[in-house]
């Protein structure tokens, strides 16, 4: 009896839900941006052309998504994507530029450059144990400066029609082909998570590293197997830009790494492994292509846009952590924390700090002297 009432027993609401939440939480913010933008400003940004914009800006980001799904969720991290993204787009166009390289050789040459610095990444990190968040850094500075050498400041340009349908082309169905490049990695992506060794293996490895190594999974020759991915589908949205652009140099693509670590991670795949979603990647890139747009839209400038993003994963990461918290008894609310001894030291020591800004401010306005000129 007792356990026929404890089976028919319905879970609470959130528990139910957090299975969904990769997905339902960045829906539910796209959702709000298109309720607002309804009110703020419909004419333009209801606009076919705008609609398709986003499509396209988005699909640059949908191939590092994928890839960085699989890095992340096996607790590892690349922030060399930008840097491998350009780097391999300038050797492409220095073969077809400078050295008559058929572009159909040079897109294949492109994405295999990709995927050997993707493997340079996780042999620093597998065979000198370097951790993931320094060794990818040290060397997005190494791929960058590379980048730089070769480029010496040269833009290169004006590139065969190929490379621009696949950043800027338009299908017979009026979705943009860098849409439709972006849609098939996505695909690609879930289907290897769902339904390979590979996909299983890595949520294996996130989980549990130690417990992945016992049962026989090649811990290091899989996470090198990650960071070839994220090296190639790099090289191919840096071949997007190049083909969107029409032109590449060494000082492209500086906010990369942060906009596609953003979008997993709003996306619900956890930092601390484990958890992956490409669907919730794929509603990530969404979500921020969405918000920039918007905010250009309204005519904000532009240095808000990365301040925007901030809020939005902290807001993402927020969520998914509250979502998740097993032991909260509903009494105490997020709140809760702060009642305890340690959360009121908190509490006074930030009312401290802000309470000395304002007195600073205050002080800085009484005996502010003349305003020197500006020019």
């Amino acid at each position: 009896m007792n356990a026929a009432v404890a089976t028919n027993e319905k879970a609470p609401l959130t528990e139910r839900l957090e299975p969904y939440m990769a997905v339902i939480a960045p829906m539910a913010m796209i959702v709000a941006i298109f309720l607002f933008m309804a009110v703020a400003s419909p004419d333009r940004f209801y606009r076919i052309s705008n609609l398709e914009l986003i499509l396209q800006d988005a699909a640059l980001y949908m191939p590092m998504a994928m890839a960085m799904t699989f890095v992340i969720t096996q607790r590892g991290i690349d922030l060399s994507v930008g840097s491998v993204a350009v780097l391999s787009a300038i050797i492409m166009a220095f073969l077809v530029k400078q050295f008559g390289f058929s572009i159909y050789v040079g897109i294949p040459i492109a994405l295999t450059i990709g995927a050997l610095l993707g493997l340079i990444n996780g042999l620093v990190i597998t065979r000198f144990n370097v951790p993931d968040l320094i060794g990818t850094l040290a060397m997005d500075l190494v791929y960058k400066g590379l980048a730089l050498l070769l480029a010496k400041g040269l833009v290169l340009a004006r590139f065969p029609d190929v490379l621009t349908e696949m950043g800027r082309g338009q299908t017979p169905f009026f979705i943009p082909t860098p849409a439709v490049i972006g849609i098939l990695t996505m695909v690609a992506g879930y289907y290897i998570l769902q339904r390979t060794h590979f996909g299983r293996y890595t949520v294996a490895i996130g989980s549990s590293p130690e417990s992945a190594e016992l049962t026989g999974i090649g811990v290091k020759r899989h996470k090198v197997y990650a960071y070839v991915l994220c090296g190639a589908c790099a090289a191919l949205a840096g071949l997007m830009l190049t083909g969107k652009q029409n032109a590449i140099q060494a000082t492209m693509a500086p906010f990369f790494n942060l906009h596609v670590i953003a979008a997993v991670v709003v996306g619900g795949t956890s930092l601390f492994g484990g958890r992956a979603s490409i669907i919730g990647s794929f509603s990530g890139v969404l979500l921020l292509a969405m918000m920039l747009n918007a905010l250009v839209t309204l005519r904000i400038e532009f240095f808000w846009q990365p301040v925007a993003s901030g809020f939005v994963i902290i807001s993402s990461v927020a969520l998914y952590a509250w979502i998740q918290k097993k032991d909260r008894d509903g009494a105490g609310g997020w709140f809760a924390d702060l009642r305890t001894a340690e959360g009121q030291k908190l509490v006074r020591f930030s009312a401290l700090l802000i309470g000395v800004l304002i007195a600073l401010l205050a002080i800085g306005g009484i005996f502010a002297g003349d305003v020197a000129p500006s020019g």
